[in-house]
């Protein structure tokens, strides 16, 4: 082919009406991805994007949430990018939230700013909602912020009370069949906690948002029963976790729940798929409640009682069924030796499912007055509470039982790869720094160098 000046014309008109219409599509494609927004995240952990729980969270707070970041300006040199890491943290939030404002304050610049909001280190994060203010000091990940949401929007300050003094499950404690890990997320979430005497305390405290009783292992005296059924009476809210039939003294509390727990236990034959014990009750399947709503997580009950409640025109209770356990397995007519085999008696056992949880409310005064019992307090013990939805159906119970339903929701997981691990070796941080500075200069370098390779081979072709 000869290429006379005419071609070359018409080839760099081409060529030119080509760049031309790729640059339109590009702005086209800018303007069309900044007015419709789309995010998708491929990460292990979707670290990119904010979990269910967290999304939940925020579509219940309707006020604008203010978030001042107190560091100094970034120094990309050194390798300084706090402040764009902040940017891009927080903008997964306001994706989900138009009306949260973050802005930046150097302590440096403007000391006094920084002293009248308390802050003592640079970095340091002032959030605040509805007047209520907290701090937060990085690393931070989704975890930690939306906890810290959601204690700015807990209505209820009041503290939870916890009976002890009679071998129960502690809140704060550390053995493996206590609750103190249980008790850490609530703490999390903005709940306090109170220990009152019953032996010496006049009567159960009034200003409390619930008691709880987690399996007492030696009986509860008459005097301290009364008391905690005189509570009841006066419209108190209540957690109890059975371990077994036995009432350790509170029966008639029981009575007045028209409560009633099975000696046997429920036998999920369906567990040895998951590789656990027939006594290791698993459930998929929840009653319609506020607790439960749109809940559909595994649980896993180890050793679990049927529990039923009565509600009645003198009691006024309104009862509510919350979890069924074991719909392949059974629930035993008695106690069950730990070194028994399940075999299912036709004529004494009951085909499951089992109902192993309860929630009461009713109409006290001017206020509900709401009652959970549990067949099963192991469930939400420090070696089981880490299993499947258990935190969860744990936290949506007390978060209920408080009053606060609308943080009813699924609790934000931690990051699974937020943190990257450097040996403090000189090897160590040679290879760090060799792939990080790899993505940032050597592969882009790389590539440049590779199409002016290409180019100049096919043009020299």
């Amino acid at each position: 082919m000869n290429i006379n000046r005419k071609l070359r014309f018409q080839l760099l008109v081409q060529n030119s009406f080509f760049v031309v219409l790729f640059l339109m599509l590009v702005i086209l494609l800018g303007y069309l991805a900044s007015q419709y927004p789309f995010a998708k995240d491929i990460t292990q952990a979707n670290r990119n994007i904010l979990t269910q729980g967290s999304i939940n969270v925020l579509k219940q707070m309707k006020e604008p949430v203010n978030i001042t970041v107190f560091a100094t300006k970034d120094d990309a040199a050194s390798g300084d990018n706090f402040r764009k890491g902040m940017i891009d943290f927080v903008a997964r939030y306001q994706r989900e939230k138009k009306n949260i404002n973050l802005t930046f304050i150097n302590p440096s610049v403007e000391p006094k700013l920084a002293q009248d909001a308390g802050v003592k280190q640079d970095g340091e994060i002032v959030v605040e909602y509805q007047k209520r203010i907290e701090h937060i000091i990085p690393p931070i990940a989704e975890q930690e912020m939306t906890n810290l949401l959601v204690r700015l929007s807990r209505t209820n300050q009041q503290p939870v009370m916890y009976l002890d003094g009679h071998g129960e499950r502690n809140l704060l404690g550390i053995k493996n069949h206590d609750l103190g890990e249980f008790g850490k997320q609530l703490e999390k979430k903005g709940f306090k906690f109170a220990n009152p005497d019953l032996t010496i305390a006049q009567a159960v405290p009034n200003n409390g948002a619930m008691l709880v009783i987690a399996g007492p292992q030696v009986d509860v005296s008459e005097v301290e029963a009364k008391k905690i059924k005189t509570y009841l009476e006066s419209g108190g809210n209540l957690l109890w976790l059975l371990d077994d039939d036995n009432l350790r003294g509170l029966n008639e509390v029981a009575e007045y729940l028209g409560l009633q727990v099975s000696p046997g236990i429920a036998l999920d034959m369906a567990s040895a798929q998951y590789g656990a014990d027939a006594r290791v009750a698993f459930a998929s399947l929840y009653g319609e409640h506020a607790i439960t709503t749109n809940f559909m997580l595994r649980t896993l009950f180890p050793e679990a009682h049927q529990v039923t409640a009565k509600g009645t025109d003198e009691n006024g209770w309104k009862v509510s069924n919350l979890v069924e356990v074991a719909p392949n397995g059974w629930l035993t007519s008695e106690k069950l030796a730990k070194d028994a085999k399940p075999v299912f008696n036709e004529k004494k056992d009951k085909r499951g499912p089992v109902n192993i949880g309860v929630a009461l409310e009713r109409i006290y005064g001017k206020k509900g007055q709401r009652v959970v019992v549990m067949g099963n307090g192991n469930f939400l013990s420090n070696t089981f509470i880490t299993n499947g939805g258990n935190l969860d159906l744990g936290v949506n119970m007390v978060n209920w039982l408080a009053g606060d339903d609308n943080l009813i929701t699924i609790q934000p997981m931690p990051l699974k790869d937020i943190n990257v691990t450097i040996p403090d070796t000189d090897s160590g941080r040679l290879v760090a720094w060799t792939v990080f500075h790899a993505f940032q200069y050597f592969i882009p370098l790389g590539m440049l160098i590779a199409g002016f390779y290409f180019w100049w081979k096919r043009r020299k072709a």
